[in-house]
């Protein structure tokens, strides 16, 4: 007895082991809940798929970890900044973007899941050294970079806040939102419930940013529903770039279309996700529910959300509206007249709670994403000391809210280009990586199957760099002439 007792030990501790191979963390995931997890999952790939979904439901978590990430400045910006000055003409950016960026997304769960190899070290194997670079460098410096602009947008709301209660908050709004940050950032990886309570605590807070947005929304209601449905569909050029009312045809439509693009998937978004499905411990019986889990919690909030936020615009701002102050715009100055559209301070604070949540949500994922990054290339723990140092990367980025707070809202929309500029090598090598059979062998997709999801990822890097490039050629003479005096 005493001998089959060891053995079982032995074999346990060679699970840890392995995971803390796969994944070093201080508090790897419990191998015997896994186990029963993955026998649940098993047993439900012949139930009515109503049934699965409902299961599904459930279980998720990554996929809001990528909401978390991708509702932040970049996307309030892209989508303030489209409601606004077009309408509901822009609505078909966001799913669109998301629609593609699902499509890398769902490969990179495919690859990690298939595999359990971390990705950092596949990448470098399977798809080479300098996609490798680009796979961490993008993560750690759209993270460091957007830092910035995410405070100077969490400042303007506290600061509009403050202003409809009577309470002056000042430049404190941005060290409470840094404290939040750290404090909850720190819980990661620490033990598994905490893990499961970080997770739980970014479902709330999408779903709470949806409300906030949906409350504002039914005040507003939609102006024109003809024009709202037909939103949804890309038309022509020129129709789709016809902006509302002369004051707004200082914003480029074409750099909204980008922000869009490129504020749907980031790079830090790329990198994190596998990692967080490591971390999880999942394995190749959880790709069905990671394939649901990026839909639910990540698809359809964030079509909701952008949904939300463009009508809220749209109508106050359109043809019988307020006229668009163009690339002047500030987050703080669309609360105050969404305020003042109603009537009452209500709606104006649910606005700005709804854009706080967005931005400080982020601004955590942003800091758990650095953490993974040094983890990945020093060899250290997830969960550990050195990991919540390493959150601490981005924080310069709170100075935005000292320096920048009322810094107009179009200066998120070239951040959010800059940080695009990572994403095509990003994938262009997991592209690389979803051909490989040296990487995934039998789990290699085959047939037309393989050959949609490679044509959708080639697709979605052929769209995000052929406006990058469109948007770069059509800016840089204006740029040269700045330079130039």
């Amino acid at each position: 007895m005493n001998q089959i007792d060891d053995d079982s030990q032995q074999q346990q501790g060679d699970l840890d082991s392995q995971q803390q191979v796969d994944l070093p963390m201080v508090a790897p995931p419990d191998r015997k809940v896994l186990a029963e997890e993955k026998k649940w999952l098993t047993s439900l790939e012949d139930a009515p798929i109503t049934k699965r979904w409902g299961a599904f439901l459930r279980r998720g978590g990554p996929g809001y970890l990528q909401s978390s990430l991708t509702l932040g400045g970049g996307t309030a910006a892209a989508t303030l900044m489209a409601g606004g000055a077009f309408g509901y003409q822009l609505l078909w950016v966001a799913p669109l973007s998301m629609l593609l960026g699902m499509a890398v997304l769902s490969a990179v769960a495919h690859q990690t899941l298939s595999t359990g190899q971390r990705p950092l070290a596949a990448i470098r194997q399977h798809a080479g050294p300098f996609y490798a670079f680009a796979f961490i460098a993008g993560a750690v410096l759209s993270s460091v970079i957007w830092h910035f602009a995410q405070y100077a947008l969490a400042a303007a709301a506290i600061q509009d806040i403050g202003a409809v209660t009577g309470v002056r908050i000042g430049w404190g709004g941005g060290l409470l939102v840094l404290a939040w940050a750290i404090i909850w950032s720190s819980t990661y990886g620490r033990s598994p419930k905490l893990l499961k309570l970080f997770e739980r605590s970014m479902q709330v807070m999408v779903w709470l940013i949806v409300l906030c947005f949906a409350a504002v929304v039914v005040k507003t209601g939609i102006s024109d529903p003809g024009a709202f449905f037909a939103g949804f569909i890309p038309g022509s050029i020129g129709e789709t770039f016809s902006p509302v009312d002369d004051a707004s045809k200082s914003v480029d439509a074409l750099s909204i279309v980008v922000a869009g693009l490129a504020a749907a998937i980031g790079a830090n978004m790329v990198f994190l996700y596998p990692y967080s499905l490591l971390a999880r411990g999942w394995g190749k019986e959880h790709r069905s529910l990671a394939k649901f889990d990026l839909f639910a919690g990540m698809f359809v909030p964030y079509l909701l959300t952008t949904t939300l936020i463009v009508v809220a615009a749209a109508s106050t701002f359109g043809p019988d509206g307020i006229p668009f102050p163009g690339k002047g715009f500030k987050p703080i100055d669309a609360a105050k007249i969404l305020g003042s559209t109603f009537g009452t301070g209500t709606s104006r604070i649910l606005f700005d709670l709804g854009l706080l949540g967005m931005v400080t949500s982020s601004i955590t994922m942003h800091m758990v994403c650095c953490g993974f990054a040094a983890c990945e290339t020093l060899g250290w723990k997830v969960g550990s000391k050195q990991f919540r140092l390493a959150c601490l990367l981005p924080t310069p980025g709170v100075l935005g809210a000292f320096y920048w707070s009322d810094m107009a809202i179009w200066i998120a929309v070239p951040t959010t280009i800059l940080t695009g500029f990572l994403l095509p090598a990003v994938y262009i090598g997991i592209l690389k990586m979803q051909r490989s059979k040296k990487y995934l062998g039998a789990d290699r997709p085959e047939g037309t199957r393989a050959m949609l999801w490679q044509g959708a990822i080639l697709l979605a890097t052929l769209v995000l760099s052929t406006f990058l490039i469109w948007k770069t050629a059509t800016a840089l003479p204006g740029w040269i002439e700045k330079l130039t005096g």
